[in-house]
């Protein structure tokens, strides 16, 4: 089957059936245009042939759709944000700094300098700035108004392409519609768009300050549009590997292609390649799922890749005997189908949630909206201080302290036998589950106890699916023999400028390194753009100083 290779972002327009030159005819056709440069024709590229061309790449290349991938994407396309003429940030510190370079973007500004001295809700500093920025003192109770306005400067457009399994908004798509957000609706919008200004526009009815994932998944998608970047998006694409084209320098052999290219792939003399650059590259390839659901594979080229892929892709998973039967789910949405279908209509046997944070606390108050009784098994104790629960303002979140207060009153131990509608196992952790649909539990001190169930939903948190790298990128984190995961172990990254620190000219933001709110992932946008474009300034001082030396005037 033949694949669409992108060998150069402005050098080749790729021919063939409709279908098949879809994604990469137009990305190539787009940076042609964007840049103002001709684009010659070449024939749709084999997968074994590279043409003798010096190698030119998209300067980025972003894996994900969803909301840090958005963000990216508009600050990319050129929207610079500026201190806003009348606006005074309630943090004398950081606006003193700010009013020293008022004429400057915040892009073109010292990050670390302006991140000095910031406390927040996340652990990189740029995420804390920028969000104090957007939002500040939202932690405090305060709504005051952003300090920033945004500017287009089409000089400052980088190139990119932006790949996503769906349309824009990646899993927000896919989230329960019957729950509230736990953020409110404005810490959920993107820059340049109001949510409330959108919804008000879509004559949508916005009750509270918490809205659906259903609200929140359109106004990514018609952000998207209404931002002009729709050109920069690719839907339907899954990637199935991303590899640096060549070994690193300090490798024993500097010339030997890695072990995902061979060197039967290279029709060129070594000496017409330019080391330096075949080392900065990365090859993404992957395929693109058609209407009519066939697979057409596509092979780009990238000087930079930014992971934004989020962590819904793969259920935590207890690992212990039984977790394979057909009746232990991992998903909220399985569980909302079985009940949609009337599966778990008439069962006196209780359904068994097993977790703490608010996933588990969804499926209880699904299971007690349907009256559905639930045995609900935690590992911690209620008194727990890091229990979600514990961090959430009773009078903006009735419905989890309604959990949390079951949790804490419903015990088995405060009354051994079990509530008809609600009962919880403190301190208690699953051994196994058995084929008669009966579960074996374990205490803290370990005494052991069998539950008769009916169906069993394991919430237990969600870790990415970066099986596109090599090793699954367990190298990439802060342990590099562990899995990667957004709160134990993230990818490690430079604080301010998100690129990783194992890997050169890759990037991570938003969940993969620990950035869960929306209103922090804005920051990795902020800190990729600030290090590509200084780099691309230092790119453009090293070429007129080389030119000035040979004598160009």
């Amino acid at each position: 089957m033949p694949v669409w290779c992108c060998r150069c972002s402005l050098a080749a327009q790729l021919s063939g059936p409709e279908t098949e030159g879809q994604l990469l005819g137009s990305i190539v056709q787009h940076f042609a245009d964007s840049l103002r440069r001709k684009v010659k024709r070449m024939p749709l590229l084999e997968e074994t042939t590279l043409t003798g061309d010096p190698l030119l790449t998209v300067p980025i290349v972003i894996i994900g759709n969803g909301p840090s991938g958005i963000c990216l994407s508009y600050m990319l396309s050129g929207y610079r944000p500026y201190l806003s003429p009348e606006a005074v940030h309630p943090n004398p510190i950081l606006h003193s700094k700010l009013e020293e370079a008022r004429h400057l973007s915040i892009v073109d500004q010292d990050l670390e300098y302006l991140s000095e001295g910031l406390e927040g809700r996340s652990s990189n500093p740029v995420a804390v700035l920028f969000d104090t920025l957007l939002h500040p003192n939202a932690d405090f109770g305060y709504d005051y108004p952003p300090v920033l306005q945004w500017k287009l400067e089409q000089h400052h457009y980088i190139p990119h392409i932006v790949l996503g399994k769906g349309p824009p908004g990646g899993a927000w798509h896919t989230m329960e519609d019957s729950m509230l957000t736990i953020s409110f609706g404005d810490w959920m919008e993107l820059p340049g768009l109001k949510f409330k200004d959108w919804a008000a526009r879509k004559r949508r009815s916005i009750k509270s300050d918490r809205v659906m994932p259903e609200e929140i998944a359109c106004y990514y998608k018609q952000y998207v549009k209404v931002m002009g970047l729709q050109k920069n998006f690719r839907d339907n694409a899954y990637i199935t590997s991303v590899s640096r084209l060549c070994r690193e320098q300090d490798d024993e052999d500097e010339s030997q292609v890695s072990e995902d290219i061979s060197t039967q792939h290279l029709e060129v003399e070594k000496e017409d390649i330019q080391t330096s650059l075949i080392k900065r590259n990365w090859e993404v390839r992957g395929y693109q799922r058609t209407k009519d659901g066939s697979q057409v594979p596509f092979c780009l080229f990238a000087e930079n890749v930014a992971l934004a892929t989020g962590t819904f892709d793969s259920p935590g998973r207890l690992q212990v005997e039984g977790e394979e039967f057909p009746f232990v789910f991992h998903s909220m949405s399985d569980f909302g189908a079985a009940i949609s279908k009337g599966k778990l209509r008439g069962k006196t046997d209780p359904v068994l949630i097993v977790g703490a944070g608010l996933s588990a606390a969804d499926a209880v108050l699904c299971a007690y909206n349907n009256n559905i009784p639930v045995i609900h098994v935690f590992r911690r104790r209620v008194t727990d201080p890091s229990l979600i629960f514990k961090q959430l303002p009773k009078k903006l979140y009735p419905e989890y302290h309604k959990v949390y207060h079951m949790m804490c009153t419903h015990s088995h131990a405060v009354d051994a036998n079990l509530h008809s509608a609600y009962t919880s196992f403190p301190e208690h952790h699953v051994l196994a589950f058995k084929p008669d649909m009966k579960c074996v539990l374990q205490s803290a001190s370990g005494l052991k106890k069998v539950i008769k169930f009916s169906v069993a939903l394991v919430l237990i948190g969600s870790h990415p699916n970066l099986f596109f790298l090599k090793d699954q990128g367990q190298g990439i984190g802060h342990n590099s023999n562990q899995p990667i995961t957004c709160k134990g172990n993230p990818i490690e990254i430079d604080p301010y400028t998100y690129e990783c620190t194992k890997e050169a000219n890759l990037f991570a933001l938003g969940p993969l390194v620990g950035d869960n709110f929306v209103r922090f992932l804005k920051g990795g946008a902020l800190g990729i753009v600030r290090c590509l474009a200084s780099r691309q300034k230092k790119k453009h001082q090293l070429i007129v100083e080389s030119g000035s030396g040979d004598g160009v005037p």
